[in-house]
């Protein structure tokens, strides 16, 4: 059974441009996976970026792919202690609704109590997205500092 994923994470400068890029290719590669819905590659651009049609088309495409998906990869890399918070909202988001998160944070450090508890899986190297079982979404605790 192949699995649809919501990729969760920020793309507002190039660090996380190219964290995301590889992000979605090690997803690309892996077999257990169907369908990948990025929100970097569903921008909307027959509207206005940031206008009042974009922002209706742009939240609510996201709340329904998210509603659709099986399983969310979350990209938490923090700037110092500040998560996104487009992505924090559709973490928690998919976490009310039961769909088991698997978190990416390559940066060393802290993890908010937030984001620490509910997930279903911590990876630090993007490369383990490539072999993940997102069949059986196999757990894997975060055991580190928690903020």
């Amino acid at each position: 059974m192949t699995k649809k994923v919501y990729l969760a994470s920020p793309f507002f400068d190039e660090e996380q441009i190219d964290r995301v890029e590889r992000v979605e290719k090690a997803l690309e590669a892996n077999k257990t996976l169907g369908a990948v819905f990025s929100p970097r590659k569903h921008q909307h651009e027959e509207f206005e970026m940031f206008g009042p049609e974009w922002r209706v088309a742009t939240y609510n495409g996201d709340v329904e792919a998210i509603n659709e998906a099986d399983v969310m990869v979350a990209v938490i890399d923090y700037v110092g202690q500040e998560v996104d918070p487009g992505t924090a909202w559709e973490f928690g988001y998919a976490a009310a609704k039961n769909i088991p998160v698997i978190v990416v944070k390559e940066k060393t450090g802290p993890v908010n109590l937030m984001m620490g508890m509910p997930l279903t899986a911590y990876i630090t190297e993007i490369s383990d997205l490539e072999t993940y079982d997102f069949d059986n979404t196999p757990r894997i605790e975060f055991s580190g500092e928690i903020f």
